[in-house]
């Protein structure tokens, strides 16, 4: 069975972070371990607070895992200081890890900042050079870029200046009233727009870690970087159009567990 590691928070309320990704990879059929980087006390309403995991420690988790069920793929979530990335960064280059996933998180669906100001230097500098692909969405690609991204066109300058600037491929998310539901890859082959299906379901928190969690899933298992985000697209789309409801949440959750169907038995 093939493997692959998520290096995350934990969401306490269990729709993103390390448990959506867990789910996510158990449903795309990989067996998941994990590395947590920080602790957050939130629920479907927003973040109340954030404890990070000391560095050390969190290169005790990186050791244990590589050393004894080296992941086929890794996904990167959120990191909150520099500390922290300069560990994932030390331990994924001694462990030579292969087919990284980074998903930039500095920002919560309810608003709440997740990284700190000069943990972005750390995640440029250090991180995503080391990534296969980085999954940024619009107002994160704007932080890579330091432009504004305001159409179609704006997403493929600005998804083709990543790629340019760090060597890896980019999946520019849509959404944020431009572009919802259309993503963008660009890799060293060229551009190719990914036309999701737009879904009318209030529970979107955790679809970014959803969404790199099946990515990274399905690298694990073989397949090239447009075949995974394809199935990746198709995965998360599935899960919205689900529509399970918790009930008595009083904001939006996510339920990426909702959907397993064939992924779990495919193998490329």
């Amino acid at each position: 069975m093939k493997t692959a590691l998520t290096i995350a928070g934990s969401d306490s309320g269990g729709g993103a972070g390390i448990q959506a990704d867990i789910k996510t990879m158990t449903a795309n059929g990989v067996f998941a371990t994990c590395a947590i980087t920080s602790l957050t006390a939130q629920n479907t309403t927003g973040v109340s607070g954030i404890l990070d995991v000391p560095p050390a420690f969190l290169g005790q988790q990186l050791d244990a895992v590589f050393t004894d069920i080296a992941p086929d793929a890794v996904k990167i979530g959120m990191v909150s200081s520099v500390p922290l990335i300069e560990m994932i960064a030390e331990k994924l280059r001694q462990y030579h890890a292969k087919h990284i996933v980074l998903d930039p998180v500095m920002v919560a669906t309810s608003g709440a900042k997740l990284i700190a100001d000069d943990a972005v230097a750390a995640l440029t500098g250090s991180l995503i050079p080391l990534a296969e692909i980085v999954t940024p969405n619009i107002p994160e690609a704007e932080v890579l870029t330091g432009m504004d991204i305001h159409s179609a066109a704006d997403m493929e300058t600005a998804a083709q200046e990543i790629a340019l600037r760090y060597h890896c491929a980019v999946l520019l998310k849509g959404g944020h009233q431009l572009n919802d539901a259309n993503d963008l890859l660009c890799t060293a082959e060229g551009m190719r727009w990914f036309y999701g299906e737009r879904i009318d379901n209030p529970n979107t928190h955790g679809t970014g870690c959803t969404l790199s969690s099946a990515i990274a899933s399905n690298l694990a298992k073989g397949y090239d970087i447009a075949e995974a985000v394809e199935r990746a697209k198709r995965y998360i789309s599935g899960a919205l159009r689900a529509m399970l409801d918790l009930g008595k949440g009083s904001g939006p959750m996510n339920h990426a567990f909702a959907v397993t169907g064939e992924f779990a038995a495919e193998k490329p």
